[in-house]
């Protein structure tokens, strides 16, 4: 299997990925179109498509970074990356914990990764 992507480079695609999504939600809270549906459920759609179709969004896209199944070094199942957006909240308690885990984790594994069981890894294609 690649090598696991650390902290940095996952932040880098954190930071690209807000910024996506402001650009879409921003002009849209403007005009006041704005609730649970845009500025929750919409942004989580979009991920779990990206992570479904690419096995990545645009930011680890841009990092050339991928979504894989800690196990096997395939596609993660629906389920699992399910699980894994629900452990981004647990991640964020105390703290954002979870995320900075990834930079003493010998895997690179936040504990969303770690709940879901997954990895990320370079992306060599």
């Amino acid at each position: 299997m690649s090598d696991y992507v650390g902290f940095g480079r996952r932040l880098a695609a954190f930071a690209i990925d807000a910024l996506l999504v402001f650009v879409v939600i921003g002009p849209l809270a403007l005009f006041g179109i704005h609730g649970f549906f845009v500025e929750a459920l919409l942004p989580a759609i979009a991920v779990l498509l990206f992570w479904r179709r690419y096995g990545a969004t645009p930011g680890k896209m841009a990092v050339a970074a991928k979504i894989v199944d800690a196990r096997t070094g395939g596609a993660p199942s629906n389920a699992s990356l399910v699980k894994r957006y629900v452990g981004y909240l647990l991640s964020m308690l105390p703290f954002f914990l979870g995320f900075a885990w990834i930079a003493i984790d010998r895997r690179k594994q936040g504990w969303h990764d770690k709940i879901a069981g997954t990895l990320v890894i370079n992306d060599d294609d």
